[in-house]
């Protein structure tokens, strides 16, 4: 069954889990995807954990304490998802040695409501960092305008950090600039670049999600003949990007002084529409030194049936940046706008997270009064 997962990785990429709960770890499932499915890494966000946490399972003895210290709901919910990213990294542990610290790492986002917040969100990675206190954690950054700073200052005092929710090109390459500035930072500093790893996590699926949708509202055959490809070109000329900036004399000679690049990870991989098969934003996105980051569901359908055909994308593969190039000015001639398309997701990306934290904050709210010691 995991036949093409052990194909994917040979090809390069790594394999993270997008998911967690307490109850995935303590059961030994995370161990057994470790063990059995090539997963080695796992990463967060708001909307799992607020999933998670709702639905209750083995969380009630922590939830019971922390109710009998009267804790505010905002220290609830840190010290609840901050143990489970934490036991989580003793799990990967054994792959993060044997990768030299390649893989085997766990993200935890910041306070999405600070995502527009330069100095709050740099006090809140720091403090996670000091939470977490596991040499395998990634900090997960929003790359929102506010973010670009951040990233550069926490990467500087040698924090390992994971940029989430990029969708446009001209973001990812600001991304990769404050990047580069955050090593920089880091050696003037005197800090050992060896240790400090990162991440830029590109969503895929939501792409193709608005984009699909402003195509079926043209109902033109060319509208129908261009769904379902935008994810994927966008994807691929990010990684064309990713090329260009690491073979940069600037890159280059950070890496002399032992840095590591910035691996891209294609998020939001699970398919939204059931047109379109269920492995297509693995099977595609095939390429060396990247990260792909699935929900269980695709996990399991690229072992059953994933079509891993060797690297999706390069000058010289089936999957060439000419083509993609292509694709998005087809949209552009259709009157879709990438520039919009990519700014709105942004926007509803952020929204979307503070929601999901919101929903937590509150559900864990409701816990703790039930919990609350009589005459308290």
């Amino acid at each position: 069954m995991t036949d093409a997962l052990e194909r994917l990785s040979g090809e390069g990429v790594a394999i993270w889990l997008d998911d967690l709960s307490r109850k995935r770890i303590t059961s030994g499932n995370l161990a057994e995807l470790v063990d059995e499915s090539h997963v080695v890494g796992v990463t967060t966000n708001p909307t799992i954990f607020q999933k998670a946490i709702s639905a209750g399972d083995g969380y009630d003895g922590q939830l019971t304490d922390l109710a009998a210290r009267r804790v505010t709901v905002e220290e609830a919910v840190r010290m609840i998802t901050t143990a489970d990213v934490r036991d989580a990294a003793d799990v990967l542990r054994p792959v993060y040695d044997a990768t030299e610290g390649q893989d085997g790492r766990v993200s935890i986002e910041v306070d999405p409501r600070l995502a527009h917040n330069t100095a709050a969100t740099i006090a809140e990675a720091k403090q996670l960092a000091w939470l977490v206190d596991r040499p395998n954690l990634f900090v997960k950054i929003p790359a929102t305008r506010a973010g670009l700073p951040a990233i550069t200052e926490v990467i500087g005092k040698g924090i390992s950090v994971n940029v989430t929710l990029i969708f446009s090109l001209e973001r990812y390459r600001e991304v990769m600039d404050a990047f580069l500035a955050g090593l920089e930072q880091a050696k003037a500093a005197g800090l050992d670049l060896a240790g400090i790893r990162s991440v830029a996590s590109f969503f895929v699926s939501r792409v193709d999600t608005e984009i699909d949708k402003r195509l079926d509202a043209l109902g033109t055959p060319e509208a129908k003949e261009a769904r379902g490809k935008a994810a994927v070109a966008n994807a691929r000329l990010a990684y064309e990007a990713f090329e260009e900036v690491f073979s940069s004399d600037r890159w280059t000679a950070l890496e002399k002084a032992g840095a590591h690049k910035q691996r891209p990870l294609w998020a939001s991989t699970g398919v939204k529409d059931k047109a379109y098969k269920d492995t297509l934003y693995v099977d595609e996105l095939v390429a060396p030194g990247t990260v792909n980051t699935m929900p269980e569901p695709t996990l399991h359908a690229v072992a059953d049936h994933g079509a891993i055909r060797g690297p999706a994308m390069g000058k010289e593969q089936r999957g060439t940046y000419d083509e993609a190039r292509a694709d998005i000015d087809a949209l552009e001639k259709l009157g879709v706008s990438y520039d919009e398309v990519v700014a709105l997701l942004e926007d509803e990306g952020v929204e979307k997270f503070a929601t999901s934290w919101n929903d937590l904050l509150d559900s864990t709210r409701t816990e703790l009064e039930r919990r609350a010691p009589k005459g308290a």
